[in-house]
């Protein structure tokens, strides 16, 4: 698909552009009104490829619990192997479209690797994910950045202390979600990982407050996130961060969401996807897989 399309999607489902802008935009790349809205099909993610692991597994335990943040209570979605005993946690961090079918596939992924996975719907503190994908992310962009934060924050001593958790927790953030791990980064220094996937990178003088390993997943077309990469790591490096960097050639942002049309990359996805588990592994401990 030509690049030009795939950078003005981008730029939509990010805010930069309204949807009618973003229509006009596409009609003059594709030469029609009728063109553009074919196109739009290959652009939108189809949860109906969502379920890599099934939502009724057999091996696993689903549950939607809730907890307590300073901007109310929040919802999530709870992924487990069947057997109990104490695991090591990872909170998964949401794109900017709410808890939706992929998210809680990633969970499903995480649990059956043996992890207690838990992604929070952090637009409880807005009432909670739409159904719809385009209403999702309407409501993600009108709901305060900082409250999204500072729920997901609130998400990681519910995890500590959660009855099967061995206190070792971690975070994966994708998108919207990466900035928000490396927010957590640096305002939860007991978390042992965290993983970021093409997330807006913090500040310089909040990287000294950062105790956890980073795995920094970059696409090489990602003009927007890439921007900031050269000073973050120049203060993890000044700080004396402990961190890698993967820059996956030829590939856009969003390259891990297998529902995410024409942005998927298999191959970087694939290949991220097991360095994130390598290091989770490394740095929480390896939890027996679900049976």
């Amino acid at each position: 698909m030509d690049q030009r399309i795939i950078n003005l999607y981008d730029s939509f489902t990010h805010g930069d552009i309204s949807r009618r802008d973003f229509l006009d935009r596409l009609a003059s790349l594709t030469g029609s009104t009728t063109a553009a809205v074919a196109l739009l099909p290959l652009l939108k993610n189809d949860y109906a490829q969502a379920a890599i692991v099934a939502e009724n597994d057999a091996r696993l335990a689903v549950d939607r619990v809730s907890y307590d943040s300073p901007k109310g209570r929040i919802n999530g979605y709870l992924a487990r192997p069947k057997a109990k005993g104490k695991r090591p946690v990872v909170i998964i961090i949401q794109e900017n479209r709410g808890l939706n079918p992929h998210i809680q596939d990633i969970a499903r992924r995480l649990a059956v690797e043996g992890f207690l996975a838990f992604a929070p719907d952090l637009l409880s503190v807005s009432g909670g994910t739409p159904p719809d994908e385009d209403q999702a992310r309407e409501l993600h962009a009108k709901t305060d950045p900082k409250d999204i934060t500072v729920a997901a924050v609130a998400a990681v001593p519910f995890m500590l202390s959660h009855a099967e958790s061995n206190g070792n927790v971690g975070v994966v953030g994708f998108c919207f979600g990466g900035g928000v791990a490396n927010r957590m980064a640096a305002e939860r220094p007991d978390l042992k990982a965290v993983v970021v996937y093409y997330g807006l990178q913090i500040p310089g003088e909040q990287v000294p407050a950062i105790r956890a390993p980073l795995l920094l997943h970059y696409a090489e077309l990602d003009q927007r996130v890439n921007a900031g990469i050269a000073a973050y790591e120049a203060a993890l490096k000044a700080n004396g961060k402990r961190y890698t960097i993967h820059m996956y050639p030829g590939v856009n942002h969003a390259f891990n969401n297998d529902t995410g049309g024409a942005r998927y990359n298999k191959e970087a996805a694939n290949l991220a996807w097991e360095r994130t588990l390598a290091f989770f592994k490394e740095q929480l401990g390896t939890p027996p897989r679900a049976a």
